[in-house]
């Protein structure tokens, strides 16, 4: 029995991975963990998934386990649940010839050694026996972790043709771990990254997703820059280049630098307010018709609409594009904050998205300046106003429908005006509300 089961306590997820290791080495087949467990292992880093590599076929680790789940059979990998976890098993295989730049046409089962050397980083190729506690490499991988850098295993342009996806790949291990990519595997990339269009856009998404939400998205931004693939995907963002920002009459340098270094400040993060950092100045990529000044006067709006358009194009879900979107077209209202009413002023405390506007306009301000006054006085009126949670309406279209007023345009705007005179402190309670929407009706 392994540690913790049978007694009451949550089961690790390597505890319930080495107990399916054990179960299978028991009944005679090698087996190993592979893959990012054991480089964060030798790095010292928390590993959430623990995959095990096996001489087992999949029928044969169907047989020895109560609950399992055939997720790649093709691929001869099974799910097996253990104590509540799931656990990753693939036996050991070769991939044959790949056609359409994602998987392989067929694979044959094989040993260890080919199971490894057909994957995509060496960093992600090691083996490790937990029994005996050794680590097996046979392919370089711990020399490239001890070096920083992202390798591929063999020829980088045959690996990286054969799987398109493994040149974004290379670009969240390189960001995530703080690698640098190897010379040879950025030449590839640069020479393949207009083929990445062939990868689903769900795919390109997730890789993208990882690469925005983690702790160093600014060096994922750079990559992505210096491999070609940021042009392929994300043109708008590309087109920052060289624009020079103007905020509060004065110039901030260079756009896409400035959107790095907000993303670089920004650490782990949700994907609203990721894509939020990386599109918040998109809208000063188009330039104003018929000027060579410097006019980013409406770029919110702009901005808005290009970033619903990128969001759109990546499938992202639709609670995170219009997040995303509301975030960009309300931006540069919080260096206005101070000279709002305070109505105006609990409506933007009160938006769903004003915790993640907050933080935007934070990272905005220590990237080009620091000057954090603005948001330092809508975190003393959150607190003033309770969180900022919006009151709850005093009254409702019904209401006004009750009262005598036609269906139509005139009940919204009725609405917005009672909404305003709460907010302002003119209207308190739901019977003044209504007494005032008589006297509107007369």
């Amino acid at each position: 029995m392994f540690p913790g089961a049978g007694e009451g306590m949550k089961t690790s997820e390597r505890d319930a991975a080495l107990a399916v290791l054990e179960r299978l080495r028991r009944h005679g087949f090698e087996s190993y963990f592979v893959g990012g467990c054991v480089r964060d292992m030798l790095m010292g880093r928390a590993s959430r998934e623990h995959d095990i590599a096996t001489a087992a076929r999949p029928e044969e680790v169907a047989a020895l386990f109560p609950r399992t789940r055939f997720v790649g059979s093709r691929f001869g990998v099974v799910l097996v649940v253990e104590a509540g976890r799931a656990v990753h098993v693939a036996t050991f295989r070769s991939d044959m010839d790949y056609r359409d730049g994602r998987r392989p046409s067929a694979v044959r089962f094989s040993s260890a050694e080919e199971d490894v050397r057909r994957r995509d980083f060496t960093v992600n190729g090691l083996l490790h026996d937990p029994i005996g506690d050794r680590v097996i490499d046979h392919v370089g991988g711990g020399r490239d972790i001890e070096a920083r850098v992202i390798r591929t295993i063999g020829d980088p342009a045959a690996r990286f043709a054969e799987d398109r996806l493994r040149m974004l790949r290379a670009v969240r291990f390189a960001a995530a771990l703080d690698f640098r990519i190897d010379e040879a595997a950025l030449d590839a990339v640069r020479a393949l990254a207009p083929g990445i269009t062939a990868v689903s856009r769900e795919r390109i998404t997730e890789e993208l997703s990882k690469i925005m939400t983690g702790e160093r998205a600014g060096k994922g931004l750079s990559l992505l820059d210096r491999t070609g693939l940021l042009a392929v995907l994300l043109p708008e963002v590309s087109a920052l280049k060289g624009v020079r920002r103007h905020e509060g009459g004065r110039p901030e340098g260079d756009a896409f630098e400035h959107t790095r270094a907000m993303l670089d400040l920004k650490g782990p993060s949700s994907r609203t307010l990721a894509f939020a950092v990386l599109l918040h100045d998109v809208g000063k990529g188009r330039p104003a018709a018929g000027s060579d000044r410097i006019r980013f006067h409406g770029r919110d709006a702009v901005g808005a609409e290009i970033a619903g358009e990128v969001c759109g194009r990546l499938r992202l879900p639709a609670r995170v594009r219009e997040a995303v979107v509301a975030c960009v077209a309300n931006r540069m209202a919080f260096p206005e904050v101070r000279k709002m009413r305070e109505g105006a002023l609990r409506r933007l405390i009160g938006r769903p998205t004003f915790p993640v506007e907050l933080e935007l306009h934070r990272l905005d301000r220590l990237a080009g300046g620091g000057d954090l006054s603005a948001w330092e006085f809508l975190v003393r009126k959150r607190e003033e106003y309770g969180g900022g949670a919006a009151p709850a309406p005093l009254i409702t279209g019904d209401d006004l429908i009750g009262l005598g007023f036609e269906e139509g345009p005139v009940v919204g705007a009725v609405l917005r005006e009672v909404e305003e005179m709460q907010l302002d402190g003119r209207l308190g309670s739901r019977k003044e509300a209504l007494e005032w929407a008589r006297r509107r009706l007369e």
